[in-house]
């Protein structure tokens, strides 16, 4: 496993890379956001962990332009910030995963094998298609009736799922543990807000709807009858 920490503590720093290279892992540290943001975009990494207050930009911003500029790596949002509030707004600009500090190494290395454990989106087939809504996974570009749709990483993670189990309910918590990585109920709106953001794409500027709410069970995605 091959981390990329940007944290401009450097004792914080040294003890994370202490832990992975026992545990026999590597590690490289960037101090600054602009330093991450380069090394995130010209490297592989199979994990991005990045500070949340950080000196020139917020961690947040960083976060946004990483997947804004189609990096897909998951990324760890380490933060002093533990009201839930500050923890939704790191999933929602774009993180995995958060841990607040003070925290301990087993925890953290938890939680970057889990994050590096998921599988890229390169299942059994590079197309997709329902009705007239396409959606190519080697080139991550979707379409309805010809017209391109932009969909942030996230988005088109959840569309690309939802179109997987084609004609079955996906629930709730199924989105919470594949899209989020959690284990456990954030008791937030995290997934209705991102469905409700994905079907203005999907569905609202066309003639019938594709994706459909199941009230009390989750969602479900089918052609029209």
């Amino acid at each position: 496993m091959h981390v990329l920490l940007v944290e401009d503590d450097d004792e914080t720093a040294a003890f994370i890379e202490r832990g992975l290279q026992e545990a026999g892992h590597s590690m490289t540290h960037e101090a600054t956001a602009n330093a991450g943001l380069i090394s995130a975009a010209a490297q592989n990494y199979d994990v991005i962990v990045f500070d949340r207050l950080l000196p020139g930009m917020d961690g947040l911003d960083a976060v946004r332009v990483l997947r804004q500029s189609g990096v897909t790596a998951p990324i760890l949002l380490l933060t002093a910030l533990d009201g839930i509030d500050d923890r939704v707004k790191g999933l929602e600009a774009g993180a995995d995963d958060y841990l607040v500090k003070p925290f301990a190494f087993a925890e953290l290395y938890a939680r970057l094998r889990a994050l590096a454990r998921r599988q890229p989106l390169l299942e059994e087939t590079q197309r997709r298609q329902i009705a007239d809504l396409v959606l190519e996974r080697t080139t991550q570009l979707v379409t309805r009736a010809g017209r391109r749709l932009e969909l942030l990483p996230r988005e088109y993670r959840i569309l690309d799922y939802l179109m997987a189990h084609e004609g079955q309910i996906v629930t709730r918590t199924m989105l919470l543990e594949t899209i989020w990585g959690f284990q456990f109920d954030p008791k937030t709106s995290l997934v209705q807000t991102h469905m409700s953001r994905l079907r203005n794409k999907v569905d609202k500027p066309f003639a019938c709807d594709l994706i459909h709410t199941v009230r009390g069970a989750g969602y479900v995605i089918s052609a029209p009858d």
